[in-house]
């Protein structure tokens, strides 16, 4: 690694592999020997369209996505589509029952973070459809106030007959994530979610901040599936939507019924029927995603990933337990609830958090400073950190604690 990289623990833009971005400067002065620069070519040439459809073919496989979802590729990230989830599965709900009056359509949110709480908030700004809130882990969070759990499967009180189910797949300022073990209380409550007459699942998933690092339970069941790609995936810039195919609705027809007009931009039917190129889409940071997705077919897909991120998280868990028995550390997320991509606690004592992120600084490992909101350390552990770098911000963290331990005893330490 040459001097001047640091490993970078941010939370998004995150970090992206080295071999990648190499590939990419290559693609910037020549993409796929045509001669023209990524940034420079034609968004329709041949060369780029097929790109484009290798990606898709890329998230297909590796995710298992089954043929009755479309896969799409759009900008405004996923705040944009706190909007467009709201616009467009209303108007499928208009087209399916237009009798209904507005206080009668019902859009549910699970509330386990700050994410899909300013989901939350941007449906009720929208209107069109009352807005139930099926779950808020705030109440049963260890201050009453914060989002540190996911409460259990008996707690989630769905509406009977929803126009659309919202929830984030994992809250990245938060560090709550849904357990992917099935069994576990803390898992998403599939079982008790309310279908649709037709027997459908009208489930929508923000999973930016966890997209392409472990399987999608129950994929081929939801509605909409969403992420920003500058976590995992690639830059900023990029959004991927995994979109059933009942979802892709004419919107004018819905307009006309008393849905709120969309605009095309945001339209999921104008996406599909145009593949994605209704406009200029984001060129660059499509093409490093397609690299970042290469290289991980190449080391083994989601398979590889999933034990990868496993163990990473395992390691700095265990590391926090450390320090939380001398004193040192103190978790901010209840047991079974802690995300394996984005993982929170403090530093306890007067000025011990400046000197934690200034000595990992100095050691070469930046982004470790929590949201603004909620304070803290962060490590975001996304699929370019490898073991190597966990286990060297491990390392930091025990030294940190014994040299914290040997402080409060008088002891000079030295590492």
């Amino acid at each position: 690694m040459p001097a001047s990289r640091v490993i970078n623990f941010g939370p998004g833009p995150s970090a992206l592999p080295q071999s990648v971005l190499e590939k990419a400067t290559q693609g910037l002065l020549n993409f796929n020997e045509t001669g023209i620069g990524i940034a420079e070519i034609s968004h329709r040439s041949k060369e780029f369209v097929a790109f484009l459809s290798n990606i898709e073919s890329l998230i297909r496989t590796q995710l298992d996505v089954p043929s009755t979802h479309s896969i799409l590729f759009t900008q405004g990230g996923g705040t944009g589509q706190f909007s467009a989830v709201v616009l467009n599965l209303l108007a499928r709900h208009r087209l399916l029952y237009p009798e209904l009056t507005a206080d009668e359509r019902v859009m549910d949110y699970i509330l386990t973070g700050s994410w899909s709480e300013k989901a939350f908030q941007e449906a009720g700004r929208l209107g069109g459809a009352r807005v139930n809130v099926a779950l808020d882990a705030r109440k049963y969070s260890k201050d009453g106030v914060s989002f540190d759990n996911v409460p259990p499967h008996g707690e989630y009180a769905f509406s009977p007959a929803p126009a659309f189910i919202y929830y984030c797949e994992n809250e990245t300022v938060d560090g709550v994530q849904f357990s992917a073990d099935p069994s576990a209380q803390t898992s998403f409550p599939f079982a008790r979610l309310p279908r649709e007459r037709s027997g459908l699942l009208p489930l929508v998933g923000d999973h930016s901040s966890s997209f392409m690092s472990r399987p999608i339970p129950h994929l081929g069941e939801h509605a909409v599936i969403f992420a920003g790609a500058q976590k995992n995936l690639g830059p900023a810039g990029l959004t991927v939507l995994i979109v059933r195919h009942d979802c892709l609705v004419d919107v004018d027809a819905a307009a006309k019924l008393g849905a709120a007009p969309v605009p095309l931009s945001l339209s999921y039917k104008t996406l599909a029927d145009s593949k994605s190129l209704y406009n200029t889409p984001s060129m660059l940071p499509i093409y490093i995603t397609g690299l970042v997705l290469e290289r991980m077919q190449e080391l083994g897909g989601l398979t590889y990933f999933e034990a990868l991120n496993k163990k990473k998280a395992e390691k700095v868990y265990a590391a926090i337990r450390s320090g939380e028995e001398r004193g040192v550390f103190q978790g901010k997320v209840q047991d079974g609830s802690g995300s394996w991509m984005n993982v929170v606690f403090n530093v306890l004592g007067d000025g011990a958090e400046s000197r934690f992120l200034t000595g990992a600084e100095e050691a070469g490992m930046k982004g470790l400073k929590g949201h603004r909101s909620v304070g803290g350390i962060r490590v975001s552990l996304y699929n370019a950190i490898t073991e190597s770098d966990t286990d060297k911000l491990v390392g930091y963290m025990k030294n940190f604690v014994s040299e914290a331990g040997a402080q409060a005893f008088g002891v000079k330490f030295s590492c």
